[in-house]
């Protein structure tokens, strides 16, 4: 659909409910293992293993994203790479998303548009597709994806499986998104390395693939930094009933790579690395050697089930909790 004779884009509600789901999914194409795509009351998806992995979240405006921040691109593709990495967490691949969306009548379908690029754009990366959803009027825009996945004949990797003696250890890079967000709050960018930081806040990258590697390789229990390192590390070890301790000597070069960002803001690293979320990298614990790409940060151990670091108890910003101002 062209915009009208103004240049403007004409809006949800000029367009229609229907029309706009048949816009949003017309000409894009679907993985082996879809049966059937949107279109019906439901997707219908195989799963050779026999079991389906689900998760969802949920994304609300200002609270999850701000558009004067992001573009709906940036948008559609955080809401799937979040989801992708809980399905990765638990050792499986992201075969397929439902994503539904609220959003005012007065949305311009262009921002629309670019906002379900974003979603099939990062469900490529995934090897996985968007099978179906909902549009609802909204007074902001909310958006909810549900997650399935294959397990591809493997156990689950629950967070309850660590044991005293195991090293944890982590794929993917810590502190980014917290640091981009800070500097999106203090207007701080055009320094070298900085709009880097600031672009990680606002599309995360989960190292797809690595979950089902960890646990190939054995993985005891895992889970992805979403709230943070201190406290995703926290629910494995209530799960688990174990200690862990996490060595800042092992997360050096996290801190190193933002330094600068830390000394703009007036902030010590070390609260993004250990306190910051949303950069989805996986942790897992392992009894044995680690796959390519991981790195030991810590040690587990009998006790009470705890988190410390440099066998201390941490006092700084543990991480983030869905209902704080």
């Amino acid at each position: 659909m062209r915009d009208d004779a103004s240049g403007e884009s004409p809006t949800l509600e000029q367009v229609g409910e229907f029309a706009v789901i048949d816009r949003l999914v017309r000409g894009r194409g679907q993985p082996p293992g879809v049966e059937l795509g949107p279109g019906d009351d439901a997707a219908v998806v195989s799963v050779g293993d026999g079991r389906v992995v689900v998760s969802t979240d949920m994304l609300v405006q200002e609270r999850h994203f701000r558009l004067d921040w992001s573009t709906p691109h940036d948008v559609g593709r955080k809401a799937i790479a979040q989801n992708a990495a809980d399905i990765e967490a638990m050792g499986a691949r992201a075969t397929a998303f439902v994503v539904s969306f609220g959003a005012p009548g007065d949305t311009p379908i262009a921002k629309v548009d670019a906002l379900v690029d974003g979603l099939w754009d990062e469900a490529e990366r995934v090897g996985a597709s968007i099978v179906g959803g909902d549009l609802v009027s909204c007074p902001q825009w909310v958006m909810s994806v549900a997650a399935l996945g294959d397990l591809d004949g493997r156990a689950p990797v629950l967070r309850s499986g660590a044991k005293a003696g195991s090293v944890i250890a982590v794929v993917g890079e810590l502190g980014r998104s917290a640091a981009g967000y800070a500097l999106w709050r203090k207007d701080i960018g055009g320094v070298d390395g900085f709009d880097e930081l600031r672009r990680r806040h606002l599309v995360p990258e989960p190292p797809y693939g690595q979950g089902a590697a960890a646990a190939a390789a054995g993985a005891q229990a895992m889970i992805d930094v979403s709230d943070g390192l201190i406290a995703d590390a926290r629910h494995v070890a209530e799960a688990s009933g174990v200690s862990i301790d996490l060595s800042t000597a092992a997360l050096a070069a996290d801190r190193a790579a933002l330094t600068a960002a830390g000394a703009a803001v007036g902030t010590d690293p070390w609260s993004w690395v250990l306190g910051g979320g949303e950069d989805h990298a996986l942790v897992a614990c392992f009894a044995g050697p680690l796959p390519a790409g991981w790195r030991v940060i810590g040690r587990v151990f009998d006790g009470p089930a705890r988190v410390l670091v440099d066998g201390a108890e941490w006092g700084g910003y543990a991480g983030w909790q869905s209902f704080e101002r």
